[in-house]
Order: structure tokens, then sequence, then C-alpha cells
């Protein structure tokens, strides 16, 4: 039986492409373990899929001044000898690492013990942790032509992010009836993110009054962030998360609105759903959710609208004009050959384990 370690955590983005691979190394019969944080999102994710599951210290890179820079290294390096001890208790014969700080003590460990390792980079350029792991790395994945340029020509692969076989089955019908909506107008899915998006929930607020008489929303907001005010509102939905009924409202959905998280646009994009993108702007983040709207605006995939330009009047705009074309978004979706992420990556692990 082939052994493999998961790992990476931190954000949901850093676990979910790990799930997606899990139907396909169970029916392979590896024996798999995971990784993460003590505390992170991904020890529920993972434990609530039935995977055995260890803690390790870790600690945030910063680029920037902060306090915690001269404790945070120290954790790391804890995590490092706990993942060490790990590496050597399970002897796996391959590591795959999605990121986010966690997984950087579990990579440099595989590496000590030669263990081969796979590395999956979500957005356009690689995070902190990946630059620190790529060395360590046997192959890194990615979702984005534009990637490539960033990685070792020996090691890239263009991949596509793997997608959870649950959301591709879902229902339109079973989604209406969840939300309690009618199979007579089309319907626009908002998500904000895992934690959810105060500005993206307070423009499809604003223009509610001008959508509801076209369109039914399904909102998902994150959590704390209901407006009570607007419970009850026909046509209009609201939930702060929504975990196994998700598929049945992708299904649901003529159009998305979201933010430009790789993974989330990935899912948009093996679903063909016309979408609006609206990234998290480059003065709350390093910029990367930006990119990766460009690159789907480029490949026709998506309509992207800037959060510094995001208002009532840009955001209806683009509504009606995304929806308006959303037969040329379909087509262009369809004509994508990333939609074999799970396939590819299973080959990349075969080939690693066995070497």
């Amino acid at each position: 039986m082939k052994k493999i370690v998961l790992t990476g955590g931190g954000t949901a983005g850093h676990v979910t492409p790990n799930l997606a691979l899990l139907p396909s190394l169970r029916k392979e019969e590896f024996e798999i373990h995971y990784i993460g944080s003590y505390h992170g999102i991904e020890r529920r994710l993972i434990e609530d899929a039935g995977i055995p599951y260890d803690g390790i210290s870790s600690g945030k890179l910063r680029r920037y001044f902060d306090i915690k820079n001269f404790s945070d290294p120290l954790r790391v390096l804890k995590g490092y000898g706990q993942a060490k001890r790990l590496m050597k208790q399970y002897r796996p014969d391959i590591v795959f690492s999605k990121g986010g700080f966690v997984s950087v003590p579990v990579v440099l460990a595989a590496k000590h013990y030669k263990i081969p390792v796979i590395i999956h980079e979500s957005d356009m350029t690689p995070g902190l942790a990946n630059k620190i792991c790529i060395p360590a790395a046997q192959k890194v994945c990615c979702n984005f032509p534009e990637t490539l340029n960033y990685l070792p020509k020996d090691k890239a692969v263009l991949s596509g992010s793997p997608i959870r076989e649950e959301l591709l089955t879902g229902d339109r019908l079973s989604g209406l009836q969840y939300a309690g909506l009618s199979a007579n107008r089309p319907v626009i899915l908002v998500i904000g993110g895992s934690l959810g998006s105060v500005t993206v929930n307070h423009a499809v607020r604003s223009i509610l009054p001008k959508l509801l008489p076209q369109f039914q929303i399904i909102h998902i907001c994150g959590k704390g962030n209901l407006d009570e005010s607007l419970i009850g509102t026909s046509g209009y939905v609201q939930y702060e998360y929504v975990d196994k009924p998700l598929r049945h409202l992708f299904a649901a959905a003529d159009l998305i609105i979201s933010r430009a998280g790789a993974n989330s646009i990935c899912e948009i994009l093996a679903l063909r759903k016309p979408n609006i993108l609206i990234p998290l702007s480059a003065a709350a983040s390093r910029g990367d959710q930006i990119l990766n709207a460009n690159s789907f605006a480029k490949q026709g995939f998506s309509t992207v609208l800037e959060e510094e330009v995001l208002t009532s009047e840009t955001l209806y705009q683009a509504v009606s004009e995304t929806y308006k074309n959303r037969i040329s978004f379909i087509e262009a979706m369809e004509k994508s050959t990333l939609n074999n992420a799970v396939e590819t990556i299973m080959n990349l692990i075969r080939e690693c384990a066995e070497s």
C-alpha cells in the first residue's frame, strides 16, 4: 500500500483541492495522512472527511514588520521538528502540498528524508510559502498559463485546480427548492469568499431594488454578515455559509458574482457559469486575486470589476451586460482544456511515488 501525506492550511482554499483528491486516492487504496496546524480551518474539514490528522506548530512568514516576526520563526522551527518526527513515523511515499505557511515545515521535512514532493500553486504568482518550498519539490502544478513563467521549467505542470466531484453533480431544482425560489426567473449567486466580503455584500444589497424585478438572488455573505432587515424579501435569500447544498445552489445559478480566489474561480470555470469577479484590492492583499481575475478576463471567461471602481452603478451595469452576453462566456469556458486536474495530479502522484 502506498502512503501519502497531504498538507496545506490557513484558508479553505488551501484545503479543498486536497479534499478533491481524496476519492481517487481512496480508490487506489493509498494510506492517507494529513498534517496541518493545531487549530486552523483545515482541521475541521479534514477530520470531517475521516482522514487521520496531525497538528503541528506553524508561524506566518511576513514581508513586513510585525512583532510576531520575532516569535513565529521559532514556531516554524518547532513545526519542522514535529514534521520530521511524523515523516519518520509514517514513512510516506509522496507528499502533496497545497500551500499555506503550515506546509513549509512539512515540505522541508520531506526533503530532509528525500521524500518526493508535489506542490500546487493556485494563484498567478507563487506566494511566499510556496516560493520557499519550490526548490524541494519534484513537480509544481498551477492553474494559469502565465504562472509557468514564474516556475522552473523542468518542474512546472499546467494542471488546473482539482475540483470536488460533488460540485459537478448539483441539481438545479434541488437548489431552487433549498432556497425557496422560483424556476421562472434567472438566479444570481453571490459568493464573497469563506469569510464573506463587506464590500461585495454592501454593493449587492444596494442594487436589490433594481435586480429583483428581473433576477432572484442567493447571497452567501459570510459569518456575521446577515442583514436582518432583508429577511423575508421576496426573491432574495441570504446565508452565512453553505456546505453540502452548495452544489445545488451552483446548479441553480445563471450568473455568479464572486471574489477571485483561485480555487473559487476554477470551480466556476468547471461549472461553465457566466460570472463577475470582484478581486480583493491590492491594498488589502498581495494582488494575486487581481492577476487571477485578469487572466480569466483575457481568456474570455469572466467580467472583472475591480474594487476601486465598484459602485451601485458599475455593478448593475456589469450584471446587465454579463447576463446579456452569457452565451459567449459559456462558449469560451467550454474551450478550456483545464478540466482534468484530478487525473493529471493523480498521474504525477503515481509517477513520483513509484520513483
